[in-house]
């Protein structure tokens, strides 16, 4: 699994800040404790300092620590005995004075045995979430408000399927596709004019697949190929294009919208051809989306890019009347 860079930067931030203020409402807690208690407070002073002081004592004389820690331990076991009985006097949990860590597998380090702990998985999945929001309405994407309604049952002559029936099929390949991500995927490329819910089942999909922990980019085409350019040619106003680049080649999952609506260079056409058969032989996850027919793309991007898209990617067309038209008939 990879995680994107800039993501978990923000992840890491929010964790932080979420552990600081844990760590200074324990401590305004205390502080309080000890102003009803002051006795509390003597004996926190002497669990803190009384260990180092045997230690170093028994260490300057070149004497054997042990016989001191022993003596340490008794202590500390008659000191923590008290603090416990003064506590519940007191209305409070005997254990009220110690700082548990929010998440106890990882002790809120956010990692464990060298990979992301769940916890901050959670962190991660909710900063994507909000990254993907700046380009796609996350609030109301999802499959459970998906409606068919909008699609004709009449059958199309030519292609022998109703435009409600093949959106059916259309939104179970995506569903299944989102909920058992990973590795052996493949790829999805969604083809149709616009107003058909290419971009709709595109969002529900990047929401589970963050939600289930995977670094997902989403962007449009000419965005895509923009910072492809800016990254080659090392323009100085445009310092986060390489990042960009490198977010789109590694992460997870990538989602590319409206291909077809950039202006097709030499450069375009070398650009998608890296990001196709970059992420193929890297074996990452990609879905195009586009208003243009797969023999579109091999005329306008080469045979060559068309021949590893229907070789490697799931091709499915959207067909019936533009939604947003109807929606905006109907207000």
């Amino acid at each position: 699994m990879a995680y994107d860079e800039k993501i978990l930067r923000r992840s890491m931030a929010r964790y932080n800040e979420d552990r600081q203020r844990r760590a200074e409402a324990f401590a305004a807690r205390q502080k309080q404790i000890f102003r009803e208690i002051p006795r509390l407070e003597e004996i926190d002073r002497e669990l803190r300092g009384t260990m180092s002081q045997i230690i170093a004592s028994a260490l300057r004389r070149g004497t054997d620590p042990m016989p001191a820690l022993r003596v340490i331990r008794d202590q500390n076991l008659d000191l923590q005995r008290e603090r416990s009985a003064l506590l519940m006097e007191n209305g409070y949990e005997p254990d009220e004075l110690e700082e548990r860590p929010d998440c106890i597998l990882c002790g809120d380090t956010g990692f464990r045995d060298g990979t992301m702990c769940r916890c901050l998985r959670k962190y991660y999945a909710r900063e994507q979430i909000r990254e993907l929001s700046r380009m796609l309405d996350m609030g109301t994407a999802s499959f459970e408000t998906f409606d068919f309604d909008w699609y004709s049952d009449e059958v199309n002559a030519n292609l022998g399927i109703s435009p409600r029936e093949n959106m059916e099929k259309n939104f179970d390949t995506c569903q299944d596709y989102a909920h058992q991500f990973g590795r052996r995927s493949g790829n999805l490329l969604l083809s149709g004019l616009p107003g058909l819910g290419k971009t709709f089942l595109s969002a529900c999909i990047a929401r589970v697949v963050s939600e289930n922990g995977f670094s997902v980019v989403y962007d449009t085409a000419t965005h895509i190929f923009a910072q492809f350019e800016a990254a080659k040619f090392r323009r100085e106003e445009d310092e986060g294009a390489a990042e960009d680049v490198d977010r789109c080649m590694n992460c997870d999952l990538l989602i590319v919208d409206d291909l077809g609506t950039e202006m097709t260079t030499s450069f375009v056409q070398s650009a998608l051809y890296q990001i196709v058969n970059g992420r193929l032989m890297a074996g990452k996850q990609t879905i195009i989306s586009t208003n243009l027919s797969p023999e579109e793309i091999g005329r306008r991007y080469s045979e060559q890019i068309l021949s590893r898209i229907e070789g490697e990617y799931q091709v499915l067309l959207f067909f019936g009347e533009d939604i947003r038209r109807l929606k905006k008939e109907r207000e």
